[in-house]
């Protein structure tokens, strides 16, 4: 095993990671991968519900992802924690951004599970994904080279219609009372969820946070993730099933392993280097991977409305990744 390198104190690195303007073709399969699986793992979250709760999940998932990103980062000899106290205002602004980061990041989670236990994952991964939108218009505020042109807010819009759609044709569902109750805090709790994650993103751009590196980057997020959780679970009155299913052990496995920890560890380490805002659109390809396979796995509805809804993501995907950003 590597010995862990001396800490760097959160200073930038001599060389920082060269930033691109445009998504390339590496960074398009990248991004593909970690989108089709977060599609798959919002039904295997809603599939897994039944007999784990929604926050134990979540708890369970950040815990074992914080052990394996602690022992990825002793095998790269990498330094999660300064071994002695960082002096400076800059380094003290960085951390108070990666505790904000995480405390946005561990949000984000419980209000999505929460979500995903009531409401149908097609949906709320539907409702989750208008993070975009928060990023574009915050953003470009503090990092002017993040500005989208016109053909991408074009492109967002059009994202962003396909929610309104969704909803209008939640109301017209004709659902009971109560399912159209528990449909509507489900919905806003996704859109809660967006929201979180949108600021998270901008907290991460706007403070300069990507100089830590993404193991660290990513660090903050589970870490407070896998303190905050567990706690909330218990406050909730959550509880361990007293027996664990094979299904319910290999859904924990894949959420932590490759969804806490690998596939979170490629995006912090995407953001690092690519644009926050074509990122964060690009990933509205999210929904359409979530929609089809709750559809074909846990039988739920396909409606025009949901149909139309992802139709229009797709164009703004379109839009917003292949036409090139004004840079300020």
């Amino acid at each position: 095993m590597a010995a862990v390198k001396p800490a760097a104190d959160f200073k930038p690195p001599a060389s920082p990671p060269l930033r691109r303007e445009r998504l390339d073709a590496t960074a398009i399969a990248l991004l593909l991968a970690c989108c089709v699986f977060w599609g798959f793992q919002q039904v295997l979250v809603k599939a897994t519900v039944a007999e784990v709760p929604p926050i134990t999940q979540a708890a369970l998932r950040f815990v074992g992802a914080a052990v394996l990103l602690w022992l990825w980062c002793q095998w790269r000899g990498i330094a999660l924690v300064p071994a002695r106290p960082a002096a400076g205002a800059g380094t003290a602004r960085l951390r108070a951004a990666g505790w904000l980061a995480g405390g946005l990041f561990a949000l984000e989670f419980a209000l999505l599970y929460l979500a995903l236990s009531s409401g149908s994952a097609s949906r709320v991964t539907l409702f989750l994904y208008t993070s975009p939108f928060w990023v574009a218009l915050l953003l470009p505020y503090a990092v002017p080279a993040e500005r989208l042109s016109r053909w991408q807010w074009v492109g967002l819009v059009c994202a962003f219609a396909a929610v309104g759609l969704a909803l209008a044709q939640h109301r017209a569902s004709g659902l009971t009372a109560a399912g159209g109750d528990s449909e509507l805090a489900a919905d806003l709790m996704a859109l809660g969820a967006g929201l979180a994650w949108g600021l998270t993103t901008v907290v991460i751009r706007a403070s300069g946070l990507g100089q830590v590196g993404a193991e660290r980057l990513l660090f903050y997020q589970v870490g407070v993730s896998a303190v905050v959780l567990p706690v909330l679970a218990w406050a909730l009155g959550e509880t361990w099933p007293a027996q664990w299913s094979a299904f319910a052990v290999v859904s924990l496995l894949v959420q932590t392993v490759v969804g806490a920890f690998a596939s979170y560890l490629l995006w912090m380490w995407l953001l690092t280097r690519y644009p926050a805002t074509l990122m964060s659109a690009f990933v509205f390809i999210t929904p359409l991977c979530a929609m089809a396979i709750g559809v074909l796995w846990l039988g739920e509805s396909f409606t025009w409305g949901l149909g139309v809804a992802v139709g229009l993501v797709a164009v703004g995907i379109a839009l917003v990744a292949l036409k090139p950003a004004a840079r300020a």
